[in-house]
């Protein structure tokens, strides 16, 4: 697979497919109902959401948030193969349906007809950047990386989006300093190393790989060791 692409698993038979997806070359994230409610502006970060039973309301809130040729692909737990499957799809706003006894296969081949044809019939969204599993939102000003919504303070944000802009390019100090704060220069010597470390803390609070890096002697970069 090219660029990974992020999938969303909510309920227990979906997520039970994690290991199945991951080792296809997707990103997979695990919600729970009531984070999925919470955060149903994030689904559209998503390249593909699989439903069990349990979260077909989600289903229908997603396709109503995004409407028809916009947000990820969604796919709904179907227990056969016949007239009533499609229908209740369309009823609930589904893409497609998966199987849960079907072989594995029968499934990607879904899941990657449904994305292609979604990316297809979605417009371009200017405001959405992306790097591995970290996405910043510009219309909302937030960041998720995965799951979690980063709570970035305004300065934070700031940082994150000027690296953003020239992510795998090292930003001087110089150039943080005018971009993010507005100065050509400042008394309090370490401010960047400051909001460098906290955003490293957000950004790596499960565990995940470093993506700010430090360029010594001229300042950051914003790059996966997983890039292409």
């Amino acid at each position: 697979m090219g660029d990974q692409q992020t999938l969303l698993l909510l309920g227990t038979a979906a997520q039970q497919l994690k290991e199945r997806l991951e080792a296809s070359g997707y990103i997979t994230s695990s919600w729970s109902m009531e984070q999925a409610s919470q955060n149903l502006q994030a689904g559209g970060l998503f390249s593909g959401v699989l439903l069990s039973d349990e979260a077909i309301e989600f289903c229908v809130a997603l396709r109503q948030h995004y409407g028809d040729n916009n947000g990820p692909a969604l796919m709904l737990e179907a227990h056969s193969n016949n007239l009533a499957a499609r229908s209740l799809c369309l009823e609930l706003g589904a893409d497609d349906f998966w199987l849960a006894d079907a072989p594995p296969s029968d499934l990607l081949r879904r899941l990657r007809q449904q994305i292609q044809r979604q990316q297809q019939t979605a417009p371009f969204n200017p405001n959405l950047l992306s790097l591995a599993e970290l996405v910043l939102d510009q219309s909302e000003k937030k960041a998720f990386r995965g799951n979690r919504n980063l709570n970035l303070t305004a300065k934070e944000y700031d940082l994150l989006l000027v690296l953003f802009k020239q992510q795998g390019v090292c930003v001087s100090r110089k150039q943080i300093l005018e971009q993010v704060w507005g100065l050509a220069e400042t008394s309090e010597a370490n401010i960047i190393e400051v909001y460098v470390r906290y955003l490293r803390r957000k950004l790596e609070a499960d565990g995940e790989e470093r993506l700010i890096h430090t360029v010594r002697g001229h300042g950051y970069c914003l790059r996966s060791n997983g890039a292409q």
